[in-house]
């Protein structure tokens, strides 16, 4: 169809979002890269055999001329509609759902679609997953904890979000969140209650490993407490993990009067064991969670909690995507959580 309806169309397209682009081909890259274009499937679909200098090149030209491969053939999706894929560690932490609302929710408004999948908080299963759901949409949007080095063979040319990674990226968008600042806010604040002796429930975290912990033993050294590694309690990430790190820094430290815990589902389990111990919140031990989950209003005391804008994160990784598609590698955007004090300090 040609003329009026074809404009139409075009318009049609521009009120939602979508760009009426020519679609680079396969046989477009090898051109440019000046390579054959059973050299650049090889090089998109890090089948090896071919020379990794030429692998570079030929991912470097990809990019520049916004290849992806095909999905249309497989039916997937209408050729008119954007689609993003979102990649988080874990959909039954109640952290990720307010997280996906948000990118969902931007998305809408661009009339995009979101494909969602899991690594269900298993490392291995990330570059697998960037690489089958990248040749599934226009864009990637994920919590990924591998580097770009090892990321570059599997994301190929696909547009690549990162969420709450260092800054260092230099091939990818970030949306960095400034856990440091965060976490120092709420140790800062036990110590401005007059908290000297202060414990840290940690837990293990791919994409900001040991931020929490640095942070925690720089902060309480700049105010010479005593207090050392030997405060730090390791837990698994749930309300069962945080009760029993509670438990065993109170076995530890009888002297204890603030616990900063890793997350706020390992808070509320510090919070059910202070009460099974006899232990009073915050009279008798003070208690700060991270993250500002909707959850925690429902807890007695309510709990006091560094908070951070779940939904306001995925809106800003769709406008990072946005970028993107723009042919844009935009700054990094970076979001900083602020301290909401409740009734456990």
């Amino acid at each position: 169809m040609g003329g009026v309806a074809g404009q139409r169309e075009t318009e049609d397209q521009r009120a939602r979002g979508v760009r009426a682009v020519k679609r680079v081909t396969l046989r477009d890259v090898a051109q440019a890269a000046g390579v054959s274009h059973q050299t650049v499937s090889r090089a998109i679909n890090g089948k090896g055999e071919i020379d990794p200098g030429t692998q570079q090149r030929v991912l470097d030209v990809a990019r520049q001329l916004r290849y992806r491969p095909s999905r249309y053939g497989r039916g997937l999706v209408r050729p008119d509609v954007v689609s993003v894929g979102l990649i988080v560690p874990d959909v039954v932490n109640p952290f990720f759902p307010e997280f996906m609302a948000g990118v969902i929710a931007a998305a809408d408004e661009r009339d995009w679609q979101v494909l969602v999948a899991s690594t269900e908080n298993d490392r291995s299963r990330e570059l697998a997953l960037v690489r089958s759901l990248g040749q599934q949409v226009d864009a990637l949007v994920g919590y990924i904890s591998h580097t770009d080095a090892e990321l570059e063979p599997y994301a190929g040319a696909v547009p690549l979000v990162l969420v709450d990674r260092g800054l260092d990226s230099s091939h990818h968008a970030l949306v960095h969140i400034d856990t440091a600042a965060g976490f120092r806010a709420g140790v800062q604040h036990l110590i401005d209650r007059g908290h000297r002796r202060i414990g840290l429930i940690d837990c293990e975290c791919l994409t900001a490993p040991l931020v929490r912990r640095g942070t925690f033993l720089e902060v309480v050294r700049e105010h010479a407490l005593p207090v050392d590694e030997g405060w730090v309690v390791m837990g698994e990430q749930s309300p069962a993990g945080g009760a029993a790190a509670f438990e065993a820094l109170r076995a530890a430290h009888p002297d204890l009067t603030a616990v900063v815990a890793f997350n706020d589902l390992v808070a509320m389990g510090a919070l059910r064991a202070a009460r099974r111990l006899g232990v009073r919140v915050p009279d008798d031990c003070a208690l700060v969670g991270y993250d500002g989950l909707s959850v925690v209003d429902l807890v007695d005391p309510p709990l006091t909690t560094v908070h951070l804008d779940k939904r306001r994160l995925g809106e800003l990784a769709i406008r990072q995507v946005d970028q993107l598609l723009a042919g844009e590698l935009p700054p990094p955007i970076v979001l900083t959580p602020s301290l909401h004090v409740r009734g456990t300090t």
